[in-house]
This record gives C-alpha cells, sequence and structure tokens, in this order.
C-alpha cells in the first residue's frame, strides 16, 4: 500500500481574468474629484482624447508599477483599465502629448492648483518649509540639463534642480514645485519657489530654509513682503571669536538628547542663535579623522612614487589625450615620521568649528523654539525622500523640455495626494508614503469572465489602511 505523504502541484489553468490595484485608482479619483481636476486639466484640451481622466491614470500607474511611459500605455490600454477611467484606447505617443501639455501650462497649473487648496482646506497656518535638491538626467540634449553640485552623488551626469515649498508642521502639504538647469544654485532658485508660492501665504507667516539658500538679498526679500524667516547661516571669521568664548558666555541648556548648548545674540533688524552640539561635535570629528587618514594615505602613495622612480598612480593625473602636462611633486613625508605627518593633516583637517551651528531669524524668539522649529523643516526632506523612492520620479530621460516638466508634474500631483491622504486621515500622520501606497495597491480587484460571458468583480486585500481611507470616500462597503 503506497501512502501519499506530499499534496500534489495544483493544476494551473490559464483564464482571462485580470486584476488591478483598484484601491490606488479609486483614491486618485477621490481627490481628483476633490481638487476638481475637470477644472484644472480640461480648459487644455477640448478635442481628442479626456486629458483629466488621462491625468489619473498616469498618477495611478505612477503610485503603482511606475515603469517607463511605454508600459504605463500598455497598462492603461486594458479594456477593464480603460472602463474604470473612462478612457477610450489610445496611441502611447499620446501619454507624451499629455506630458507636453502638462509642462508647457505648468504654472497656470501650479497657480490654480494652489487656489484649488487653499479653498478646500481651511489650513490653520501657512508657514512654509522651502528646499531644493536636484535629480539626475540620462542624456545630453535637454538644455535644462547641466552639471551641478549633485546630491545623488552622480557629478558624472548632467542634472535637474528640483525647488519645493510644503506648509510646515502640522499640515506638512507641499504646495510649489519649480524646475531649474542643473547649475542653478539654492540662492539663485529660492526666488521662483518663494514668488512661487507668496501671494498665498497670510502676511507674518514664516520662511524656514537651509544655509544654502541664505543670503542678504533673500532675506530683505522676504521681510519686504511682511515676512519672517528662520534660516542657518554659514560661519565667517568673525564667529570665530563667539566659538572661542562660547563657554565663557555660559550657554543655556537646550537638548538632553543631543547635548546641546545655546547663546543669543540680539540685533536691531534680526536674532543670531548660536548653538554647540556635543553629539555632533563627535561626528564631525570622526569624519574629519577620517578625512586625515585618507589623506595621510595618499601622500603616501605619492612619496612611494617619488621615492621608487615612477609615474604617479593613475588617480592622482589628469588622464586626457588632449591635455599635455609635466608633474612635480613633493611631499613632506621624508622629513617627517608618520605620527607628525598625521597630526599635520589632522590639524589642517580640524578648524574648532565641529559642534556648532548657527540659526538666524527676524524674529527674537527663544533659543528652544527657534532649535525645534528648524528642526521640523526635516519634513521636507521626508517629501524629497518619498519623490525619489516611493513615487519614483527618477531617473529622467530626455524627451522635450516641456515632457520633463510634464513628467515632475504627474510626480507632484502623487506626493499631494499622499500627503493629503496623511493630513486628512490623522490616523495616517505618522504612516509613511511607502506603507500608505502598498496599502492602496494591495487592494485589488479581479474581473472574472463567466462561461455566459458576463463579469463578475472580485474586491481583495482588504486592510485597516485602505478601508480607512476608502470605505468612507469611495462607496466600498
Amino acid at each position: 500500500m503506497i501512502k501519499q505523504t506530499k499534496l500534489k502541484t495544483h493544476n494551473i489553468i490559464p483564464t482571462n481574468n485580470i486584476s488591478f490595484p483598484i484601491g490606488t485608482a479609486l483614491c486618485v479619483q477621490n481627490y481628483a474629484k476633490k481638487l476638481d481636476f475637470d477644472f484644472l486639466f480640461g480648459k487644455y484640451k477640448r478635442r481628442g482624447r479626456d486629458l483629466p481622466h488621462l491625468i489619473e491614470a498616469l498618477i495611478s500607474y505612477r503610485l503603482t508599477e511606475n515603469r517607463s511611459m511605454t508600459k504605463a500605455s500598455d497598462w492603461i490600454n486594458r479594456d477593464e483599465v480603460l472602463e474604470e477611467f473612462n478612457l477610450n484606447s489610445f496611441e502611447q505617443r499620446t501619454l507624451f502629448r499629455v506630458l507636453e501639455i502638462l509642462g508647457k501650462n505648468r504654472e497656470q497649473i501650479i497657480f490654480e492648483l494652489q487656489n484649488k487648496l487653499f479653498s478646500v482646506y481651511d489650513f490653520e497656518h501657512t508657514n512654509i518649509n522651502l528646499d531644493w535638491t536636484s535629480l539626475v538626467l540620462h542624456g545630453d540634449n535637454s538644455p535644462l540639463g547641466a552639471y551641478g553640485y549633485s546630491r545623488d552623488h552622480r557629478p558624472d551626469k548632467k542634472q535637474i534642480t528640483l525647488g519645493l515649498a510644503e506648509l510646515a508642521n502640522p499640515i506638512n502639504i507641499p504646495i510649489g514645485l519649480t524646475i531649474k538647469p542643473g547649475n542653478v544654485n539654492d540662492q539663485n532658485h529660492f526666488k521662483d519657489t518663494y514668488k512661487q508660492v507668496k501671494d498665498h501665504i497670510k502676511p507674518g507667516s514664516r520662511i524656514v530654509f537651509d544655509k544654502g539658500a541664505h543670503s542678504k538679498e533673500n532675506t530683505e526679500l522676504i521681510v519686504a513682503d511682511k515676512m519672517k524667516y528662520l534660516t542657518a547661516r554659514k560661519f565667517n571669521k568673525s564667529d570665530d571669536k563667539i566659538i572661542k568664548g562660547f563657554d565663557k558666555s555660559k550657554p543655556e541648556f537646550i537638548c538632553d538628547k543631543y547635548r546641546v548648548y545655546g547663546i543669543k545674540h540680539t540685533f536691531p533688524n534680526r536674532t543670531n542663535y548660536f548653538y554647540f552640539s556635543e553629539t555632533l561635535q563627535a561626528k564631525q570629528l570622526e569624519t574629519k579623522m577620517r578625512k586625515a587618514q585618507q589623506l595621510l594615505l595618499e601622500a603616501k602613495q605619492i612619496q612611494k612614487s617619488i621615492d621608487n622612480n615612477r609615474e604617479l598612480p593613475k588617480k592622482f593625473r589628469i588622464n586626457n589625450a588632449l591635455i599635455d602636462i609635466k608633474y612635480s611633486y613633493q611631499t613632506k613625508l621624508a622629513e617627517m615620521n608618520e605620527e607628525t605627518a598625521f597630526e599635520l593633516v589632522k590639524k589642517a583637517s580640524i578648524n574648532g568649528r565641529e559642534g556648532f551651528f548657527c540659526l538666524t531669524s527676524v524674529e527674537n524668539l527663544t533659543l528652544k523654539e527657534a532649535l525645534e522649529i528648524y528642526r521640523q523643516k526635516d519634513s521636507i526632506e521626508k517629501i524629497f525622500h518619498s519623490l525619489k523612492n516611493e513615487i519614483e520620479i527618477k531617473p529622467l530621460r530626455v524627451w522635450s523640455e516641456n515632457s520633463i516638466y510634464g513628467a515632475l508634474i504627474i510626480g507632484f500631483l502623487a506626493q499631494l495626494i499622499i500627503s493629503l491622504l496623511r493630513y486628512d486621515y490623522k490616523e495616517l500622520k505618522h504612516v509613511t508614503p511607502k506603507f500608505i501606497k502598498i496599502s492602496l495597491m494591495n487592494l485589488t480587484v479581479t474581473v472574472e469572465f463567466t462561461k455566459i460571458r458576463s463579469k463578475r468583480r472580485i474586491y481583495s486585500n482588504f486592510d485597516s489602511i485602505n478601508r480607512r481611507i476608502l470605505v468612507q470616500n469611495c462607496g466600498i462597503t
């Protein structure tokens, strides 16, 4: 007698049934209605395809599979997905025309979107965080692409810069997006990002930004508009006197977690807040010690080449066939031992400013208030992280300039919907965009084709997040 100890493999029979993430589609459609996409986008294409519904479908795709535009066309052009968004089938180039339209009209779209947000929502304040980042641009033919400081650690690639304006804590909703060539620095980019939102914020609102965009011209621009600012500032030589006398000034203890102390310097038109963090000092010293070790190692490699009468290692040379250059190097290692050499590079690396930072504001805040407000600015950095890693607005390919703008607008709208979800549902405030996105994707509908050629829709994979979002607003019971 043979006894069966393993289950047999299931026989898988192919069917024509399809499944797609209905949770994402329903959520996007709900906010498209709330923000009146028909008004925002309908005016730009009166003939041909339904532009608002195509944009809804593109945002849904961005929040689900999110691959190339070719794949987007394939994903949307399934009968059941077309039916969901009330669309007819279309060619791939239609989506590129959608991006062109969005890019061409981006300023008007952002302005009217801001109007709609502030008419639908009664926000408790209009304090703003501003920040900027860069995105790698693959290809060389776009005029937007330029070499600059790369936050993505790809200095070998051309890039574009992205500016974002966010309503500050506890709202944390992006309301502005500016796009500039990759070599525009933050000080210059500041003006466009600030001017894009200033007409929608109340006098006396606070603008918070980092030291990369800080300049006298920019702070004067804010004050002239009867706004307030809080920003970090770079140290100059006169600040070294304050740093040297910091202990003698009897600094106030601010934060136990990071061991932060601070002193205030008040001027007629601003207040400077000097801080010293023991935790930050330890991290910066550790980094600079590693840098000193690296400098010593490089000097040893060069000295070894000199001693052996050999060419310098390739990484120390200019490798360009069009450049003719003769090298002459001399190190100080021949005159000192390794310990003395390390002390020399360590002294050159450490400047005494380790652990210190300075904020400045037109307001006279307490040291603790200024630090807490500035720290809350990291919410906009989290939006950038979400745009790059959850919404996945990169990599950017070289299309037309307006198509690049349009692709970024789609990503911005996708992020806006995620941020509005976290604002509308307080229990989602501390749920990351990644888990909200996954939860919406998990709620799927399977369209089953029966033997009598009718269709049956089967909803599955409800969880606490997608049920909370969709049961109340999208008619799912």
